[in-house]
């Protein structure tokens, strides 16, 4: 219990969550969550800002986060009071600085008084030292060996599940989990688009082929092969992305040469993306943000990942979410180790799939299996 206190600065424990949950800090009426990222990297914060949340009923929490994490969260109900959008700074949100608009962010945000700061953006070298500048009563966050130092601090490795990662983070701040995993649901009146239209006794398979990392991206050919099965067997199937994955999409639709497979990638808005997915009886992908909303709004889903990811961002449950790991260690050109990641080695300059072993046939049978259970379950 010595060696705990000293590395929680002095809190006392009071319980087990993911890791200690710890005292409550008192008076907490402001919060604040520093997450940027895609969609997927706020997806694994909301079990955390559910748990805080739950902790702190009175408290609002503000997101320091992106603009697509605005769109969406104006799209769904979540424990999200308010977003307020990051400016461009190193390490937290990609793009060129502004000096004088960083300050001005900085000024704002101290004149909110948060009581509470909360970092769950990495291992803190860049987002510790930004949090700090908020000016918040308590901070809590995780940290590498080379990040500043917050009130209350867990150490940053890699290979954990980043769900659990947030929630250990939550539980520092006094907040015992609520869910393991994202629960999310659509706001009110968002309808289903059209790209949903069709025979509601067909199943609707919705497809991401994309991932923002290449080497995480299964073929577009076996995507296509798996598409025209889909199709074949009687289901309807949207391939979905955004605009910059248009063209793979596109491409996909025209391999797939069926009229039971067509694209929506580009043409949908936040709102339009959680209708779609919610309506969907299976959603298809790579480790992608889609797949992890589709996840959240309880819809089934196939995944596939390399082995590493699993760990990181891996559904829990099978009963619902399947999983194909690849476990391919190496570049598949130059052979360099490619489970050493961040800081801890350099990556190499090549875009090959590390996923392309993982066969159409089995990841078909996992769609063919979520969507015969939900039919059966309705003709019951």
């Amino acid at each position: 219990m010595e060696q705990l206190t000293a590395e929680f600065g002095g809190a006392g424990q009071v319980g087990v969550g993911v890791g200690p949950v710890l005292e409550k800090f008192n008076a907490v009426s402001r919060i604040v969550v520093l997450r940027g990222g895609g969609l997927g990297d706020l997806i694994f914060a909301i079990p955390a800002m559910a748990a805080l949340k739950a902790a702190y009923p009175a408290a609002t929490i503000t997101l320091l986060g992106t603009p697509v994490h605005k769109g969406l969260l104006e799209a769904l109900k979540s424990p999200v009071d308010e977003v307020v959008v990051l400016p461009f700074a190193e390490g937290v949100r990609p793009g060129e600085e502004d000096p004088e608009e960083l300050e001005r962010f900085f000024a704002q945000m101290r004149r909110r008084n948060f009581d509470l700061a909360v970092q769950v953006h990495g291992g803190g070298r860049y987002s510790n030292p930004f949090l700090l500048r908020l000016g918040a009563r308590h901070t809590v966050g995780t940290r590498t060996a080379d990040a500043a130092s917050l009130e209350r601090t867990i150490p940053y490795l890699y290979y954990q599940h980043e769900p659990l990662r947030a929630l250990e983070v939550a539980g520092f701040a006094g907040a015992f989990p609520v869910d393991l995993e994202a629960r999310l649901a659509p706001a009110d009146g968002g309808g289903a688009p059209d790209a949903a239209d069709g025979d509601a006794g067909q199943p609707l398979v919705v497809i991401h082929p994309g991932a923002t990392d290449p080497r995480r991206r299964w073929p577009a050919a076996k995507f296509a092969e798996l598409a025209a099965t889909c199709a074949a067997d009687g289901s309807r199937v949207v391939i979905i992305g955004d605009s910059s994955e248009q063209d793979l999409a596109e491409g996909i639709v025209a391999q797939a040469a069926s009229a039971g497979v067509r694209s929506a990638a580009g043409a949908l808005n936040m709102a339009g993306l959680v209708a779609l997915l919610a309506k969907a009886d299976v959603v298809v992908a790579n480790d992608s943000g889609p797949r992890h909303l589709a996840q959240a709004l309880g819809v089934p889903t196939v995944g596939i990942f390399w082995a590493g990811n699993v760990i990181n961002a891996g559904a829990l449950g099978r009963s619902l979410h399947r999983v194909h790991a690849s476990w391919v260690t190496t570049c598949p050109t130059c052979g360099i180790d490619v489970t050493q990641v961040g800081w801890t080695a350099p990556r190499c300059a090549h875009d090959d799939s590390v996923v392309a072993g993982i066969a159409v046939h089995d990841v078909y049978e996992d769609v063919r299996s979520l969507t015969a259970t939900k039919f059966a379950k309705q003709d019951a």
